[in-house]
């Protein structure tokens, strides 16, 4: 498939699919006539490409229940539209619901914090006119939106209320100041603007988030209408992921330190962070984990007397095996449930590697958690048993992909599974009782799709012994392999090689809109896990800094001719197409093999450590990936500089023969867009063919729809355009 008309009518024909973003599970109710049943409700999320939008959508179900299995279920009513919501959440009860809102107001963007019972909005508090806080935190890293138990207060995060800065030749109107019916509180804010302050830089935490600067935590008193900040907090912590201490006397909350200054948080849960609590009659805030290690995702038990969250250490490679600890709420003891694994046992398991747990993830019993996350190029649903620390796999026997939990409630899993040949479906079950050997029984709420026309398997590879790590020897990888099912006699595909970037990420075998709309049009995807990919073990992932440009690129194309020598696929019409890491991969590997790839698209690629280190929010990365510890204190020596260099892309520049397409982000702080020019402009001056994009308003995701669909179409024709020619 050729014709960019076909290839447009295929991507949306696929981009019509929706992935889950979140789900709720209501209070049981008993109906007359004895029957119990559960609502549920979830959130989804479509591209429109009329609207150049990611439109956001609520559907609800009905699941009638024995409270250990499903009896009936069904959609209740269709889909409707959400707009302008930023949080929303039950209160644990079901009677009331809370929303926090965006909206334009007279040509003005303002917040209004909502309480909603029944079918009455009982509240609308303007949270922009109390002007006590910034905006309030709707990201995944600090925010929240949670009732007490009581559910007579909400607590979120919010930015702080920054005093009105103004120039120093500010000066009152006299017919304004005159004026009897001047309002007070421009009057007040006459009299606290700072002058000079206007200009003044204030550090964020980096990519995707923007103007998050400093976060405070906010509660809401429901009855009085009162909006107050908690004190308390150390002036040199951000707090978030907030949630009510056991009986209301306190907040509990993961503090990052922000000395001496801000590092990029998205996808770093290396920072160094603690748990805290803070006693809301005192004040005092007292620090419950040690303060050395980073933490995220506390979750407390059903029996309000546990804490589980996850721990890895600080600095070193930005994703890799937590910890899953436990802080007993009585006892003041912390535990580790389950340790770092360096090497998956007989039993399979290869560690925990989530960023974040599911917001609900405890069983009933408060005995068990439910964990998702990648072993080796799956995504499974593991339970933990908290008491031994034993983990078990509660989706190994599936031949689905990917399985998600979105929450679990009176032990009433919801999850989301797909895999690469089938859109993302809903299903439910529930978990088995702690001493029973049953399986779970799965129900289908929202079935989607399968395309019976796209294939995949997952391939393993040993490397050769001279490209052994002789300090973590004997590690395999795997890559993914999508393909058409059905392949003329004689028909040799071409192959497009994608590398996951990171460099410590995975890809797991879900629903993949890009590779499923280049394996309609014809091609075979090769989704490579190399050496220091998530899911394999802490050493697989020890085993790539300071050996990236050769162990990983080494990988990728140790892979891909172990794939060509198959002789299903056409040697000469191979593409490597990557982001961010995977286009340090991409463009290492043109440089390190010339000719060997007839087409490259790098996204938002690393090309040059040494020069990315100064503009970057992760300097942090650029140091440990070349083999070296970061520290804040001081500059790397020359030595360390020509390191980074020589690990860099742009160091084989000069062998490149492959045309490259470049698609940057302008507003990228991870990967800052002069990477790309640096390359763009080196393979001009070698007169490689080269072409860039440039997608305003994106940062280094380049998920906006309009980037994300016009880049999609760029590099599908990049790809037929030279592997054709």
């Amino acid at each position: 498939m050729t014709n960019p008309e076909d290839i447009a009518r295929l991507y949306r024909q696929l981009s019509l699919f929706p992935s889950l973003s979140r789900a709720d599970v209501g209070p049981v109710i008993t109906s007359q006539y004895g029957g119990k049943y559960s609502n549920i409700y979830t959130e989804w999320s479509q591209r429109d490409l009329e609207r150049n939008d990611k439109v956001k959508f609520c559907r609800q179900y009905i699941v009638f229940h024995d409270d250990k299995s499903v009896v009936f279920s069904g959609a209740s009513g269709s889909c409707t539209e959400i707009r302008g919501q930023l949080l929303s959440k039950d209160a644990p009860s079901g009677l009331m619901k809370a929303v926090v809102r965006e909206c334009s107001v007279k040509g003005e963007d303002k917040q209004f914090l909502e309480i909603w019972s029944k079918n009455i909005k009982m509240k609308s508090i303007n949270l922009t006119a109390l002007k006590k806080h910034g905006k309030v935190y709707e990201d995944e890293q600090f925010g929240c939106l949670v009732w007490s138990h009581s559910e007579t207060h909400l607590l979120y995060v919010a930015e702080r209320q920054r005093p009105k800065a103004e120039s120093f030749f500010q000066t009152e109107s006299p017919e304004l100041s005159s004026a009897a019916d001047e309002d007070d509180t421009l009057r007040s804010e006459r009299k606290e603007a700072v002058k000079g302050e206007q200009f003044v830089f204030h550090e964020d935490w980096g990519e995707a988030l923007v103007s998050k600067s400093s976060p405070v935590l906010c509660v809401l008193d429901i009855e009085g209408d009162n909006v107050s900040v908690l004190e308390g907090v150390p002036e040199n912590i951000s707090p978030g992921q907030a949630f009510w201490a056991p009986n209301d006397t306190g907040v509990v909350f993961v503090g990052w330190w922000h000395e001496p200054f801000r590092l990029g948080l998205q996808s770093c849960p290396n920072r160094r962070s603690s748990l805290f609590y803070v006693d809301l009659t005192g004040g005092k805030c007292e620090q419950l984990s040690a303060g050395t290690s980073g933490v995220c995702s506390p979750r407390l038990s059903p029996d309000q007397c546990r804490i589980v969250y996850l721990e890895c250490s600080v600095y070193g490679p930005h994703m890799q095996c937590s910890r899953l600890c436990m802080y007993d709420w009585y006892t003041k003891k912390t535990s580790v449930v389950v340790d770092v694994v360096k090497r998956p046992g007989q039993d399979g398991f290869t560690g925990v590697y989530s960023a974040q747990l599911s917001p609900q993830c405890w069983s009933a019993d408060s005995q068990r958690i439910i964990v998702a996350c990648p072993q080796c190029s799956r995504k499974d649903l593991l339970m933990v048993d908290i008491s031994v620390g034993s983990v078990t796999s509660l989706t190994a026997k599936s031949d689905v992909g990917s399985w998600c939990l979105l929450t679990i409630e009176r032990d009433l899993m919801v999850v989301s599974c797909s895999s690469p040949h089938c859109p993302p479906s809903l299903r439910v079950g529930f978990l088995p009782a702690r001493d029973s050997q049953e399986e779970v029984v799965w129900v289908t709420l929202e079935d989607s799709q399968k395309l019976p026309d796209i294939d995949w398997q997952i391939m393993k590879f040993t490397p050769p012994p001279e490209q052994d790590n002789p300090q973590y020897p004997g590690l395999d990888f795997e890559a993914l392999l999508i393909k058409p099912k059905e392949v003329k006699d004689g028909v040799k595909l071409p192959l497009v090689v994608i590398p996951h970037g990171g460099p410590h990420s995975v890809t797991v075998a879900e629903w993949l809109l890009p590779s499923s709309v280049l394996c309609r049009m014809g091609f075979a995807i090769l989704l490579v896990n190399y050496r220091g990919s998530l899911g394999y073990g802490q050493d697989s992932v020890l085993s790539l800094p300071g050996n990236v440009g050769t162990q990983d690129v080494k990988d990728v194309q140790f892979a891909v001719e172990n794939v060509l020598n198959g002789g299903d696929f056409d040697m000469q019409k191979v593409a490597v197409v990557g982001g961010s890491h995977g286009g340090f991969l991409a463009c290492h590997l043109i440089g390190q093999y010339p000719g060997f790839y007839k087409a490259c698209v790098a996204r938002n690629p690393v090309i040059n450590l040494a020069s990315m280190m100064g503009s970057t929010d992760i300097p942090d990365w650029c140091m440990v990936e070349a083999g070296y510890d970061y520290s804040t204190e001081s500059l790397p020596d020359p030595a360390v500089w020509e390191q980074m260099l020589n690990k860099s892309p742009i160091k084989h520049v000069t062998q490149v023969q492959t045309p490259v397409l470049l698609t940057l982000g302008e507003d990228d702080k991870r990967v800052p867009n002069k990477q790309g020019i640096e390359y763009y402009r080196a393979l001009k001056a070698k007169q490689v063919p080269v072409r860039l994009l440039w997608y305003p308003g994106n940062n280094h995701s380049l998920s906006e729809v309009d980037a994300e669909s016009d880049g999609f179409m760029n590099i599908a024709l990049w790809l037929t355009q030279h592997l054709d020619s």
